[in-house]
């Protein structure tokens, strides 16, 4: 069984009597004076440990080491002091020598794996470790210790058995034992029982800083328990007022620009309807695959000739792992959508995209993404070939989030760069976007504040063939358009939420027929299941 370190310091206390008895009376000979000398010192260096005073232990054990090296005692208090001061790389030194001497000393073996997990060297730590949890199963903490060195092998089964086999009087290891527990169930993809612990986790009072990436996991799993009821449904209805529903050019001394801006009506209030319907027809292990359908409309009262409607179907697959001991997401998904303006067909788009989303801790979160996107647009008759928008797209980026208050608060911030090839060379570019937004959650009624900015720039790689119309194939266009978004929701009883919403939406080109403005207003009711 192995001693507690106060256990052990009171045994040392009875060695410093015993030694100063045998030095006051001159028992043995000079070399068991000097053992007894270090015995002394190393006696004092334990209580000066117990006491915190770091500096004053380390000083006393350096003077037994000199009298005795191979002091197992003044050695192991050695590893002890060292790891206080933060210092995991000479604790294990210390310790090792300690294991030389004292080969079956199972306080040595303990402390000498805490050494290496605390230097994350988990292949060194796991023999030591793994030895006491065999001899002293008991013993405070090994069994989360043992459990985190094999969750970090990846041995996830292992790592759950020594889990579940550790007792520990300690609420931080209690908690922290239960969150790598449901780190190990996610990456063995049950989610269910993952929830679970993590909703362990957060009952454990504790002032770990561990608590928010439980409350992510919880959620997280939390929502992945309800859809294995497999079925899932959001419906919003709302309403809106567009500033610009026709996308005219703002006033310019451009003749074409200006010339468009007679022709028509600019805003209008409208109605709006969503439907999502997702369905998880595969679930096993970490995989899980759902197919989807969404359908958009927005009526225009003022100008119904822009209604706009949109039918989407989608088909996505998830593998839930981890990565260096971090969750890791990996998602594929194709989609097809259409979109008919005012019951005309006007746009075909067919999408295929891959992510990785690794949460590194509760603070950070990191998303790179890819996308293929090819469209085709109903062109009119009388198109010229260069004004042709139909387009194949290549888009990678990443996102990072900053999170605070697991996750009421978040800051987040991205790039992407794009690549259009269109069939008419008015319309191939290559483009730079910039994303930064995030989320406040106000203290009272979970009253949520987002803002969300978009910057893009787009380059065209060819000179315009059309425009502008007194010297054309003079220029190649570019734009630079700001999205902002301002939105406010309230989350309401029965699975409902409020959100009233801004979007402003200002394109700066060097071609005064594409520059514009757009505000559109809405309040939006919605409900899921």
């Amino acid at each position: 069984m192995i001693v507690r370190t106060p256990a052990r310091a009171l045994l040392a206390f009875a060695c410093v009597l015993t030694s100063v008895a045998a030095l006051g009376f001159g028992i043995g000979t000079a070399a068991a004076q000097q053992s007894a000398e270090a015995e002394v010192a190393t006696a004092e260096a334990a209580l000066a440990y117990e006491d915190k005073r770091y500096d004053e232990a380390l000083t006393l054990l350096r003077a037994a080491l000199a009298q005795d090296p191979a002091n197992a005692d003044a050695l192991y208090y050695t590893g002890l002091v060292l790891l206080a001061q933060g210092k995991p790389a000479e604790a294990a030194e210390a310790l090792e020598k300690a294991r030389a001497a004292a080969p079956d000393d199972l306080n040595v073996l303990y402390q000498l794996g805490v050494a290496y997990v605390t230097r994350r060297d988990y292949e060194r730590a796991e023999a030591p470790l793994t030895r006491v949890l065999q001899a002293a199963p008991q013993t405070e903490g090994i069994g989360y210790y043992v459990g985190l060195v094999r969750y970090h092998k990846r041995d996830y089964r292992g790592a759950l058995e020594a889990f579940r086999a550790s007792t520990s009087s300690d609420p931080d290891t209690q908690q922290l034992t239960r969150f790598y527990s449901s780190l190990a169930l996610a990456s063995l993809g049950e989610a269910p029982e993952a929830a679970a612990e993590a909703e362990q986790a957060l009952r454990i009072p504790s002032a770990t800083a561990l608590t928010g990436v439980a409350d992510r996991l919880r959620d997280t799993m939390a929502t992945a328990r309800e859809r294995s009821r497999r079925f899932h449904a959001e419906l919003r209805a709302g309403f809106l007022y567009d500033t610009n529903v026709s996308l005219l050019p703002r006033p310019s001394h451009d003749p074409t620009a200006e010339a468009v801006r007679q022709l028509r009506d600019q805003h209008s209030i409208g109605e709006l309807l969503g439907l999502r319907l997702d369905y998880a027809w595969l679930r096993t292990g970490p995989w899980e695959s759902s197919v989807s359908y969404s359908f958009f409309q927005v009526f225009y009262n003022d100008l119904p000739k822009f209604d706009v409607t949109n039918h989407l179907f989608g088909l996505s697959g998830a593998w839930l792992g981890a990565l260096g001991g971090m969750p890791l997401r990996l998602v594929a998904d194709y989609a097809f959508d259409t979109t008919l303006l005012d019951g005309d067909a006007f746009l075909d788009r067919h999408t295929v995209s891959a992510s990785a989303t690794l949460v590194e801790n509760a603070g950070s979160l990191t998303a790179l993404q890819a996308r293929f996107q090819d469209k085709s647009f109903s062109e009119l008759p009388l198109t010229v070939r260069a004004e042709q928008r139909s387009a194949d797209n290549w888009m990678v980026g990443g996102l990072h989030v900053f999170r605070f208050a697991a996750d009421r608060h978040y800051v987040r911030l991205g790039y992407q760069f794009d690549i259009e090839n269109a069939d008419g060379r008015d319309y191939s570019y290559r483009g730079h976007r910039l994303l930064a937004g995030g989320q406040y959650t106000l203290p009272w009624g979970g009253l949520r504040l987002k803002y969300d900015f978009d910057l893009h720039q787009r380059d065209y790689v060819n000179d315009h063939a059309l425009l502008p119309a007194a010297n054309p194939n003079s220029k190649a266009r570019e734009d630079t358009e700001q999205t902002h978004v301002v939105r406010v929701e309230k989350p309401l009883p029965f699975n409902m939420t409020l959100a009233g919403e801004y979007q402003g939406i200002v394109n700066h080109s060097n071609v005064p027929l594409y520059s514009l403005s757009r505000s559109v207003f809405s309040l939006i009711l919605s409900w899921r299941y």
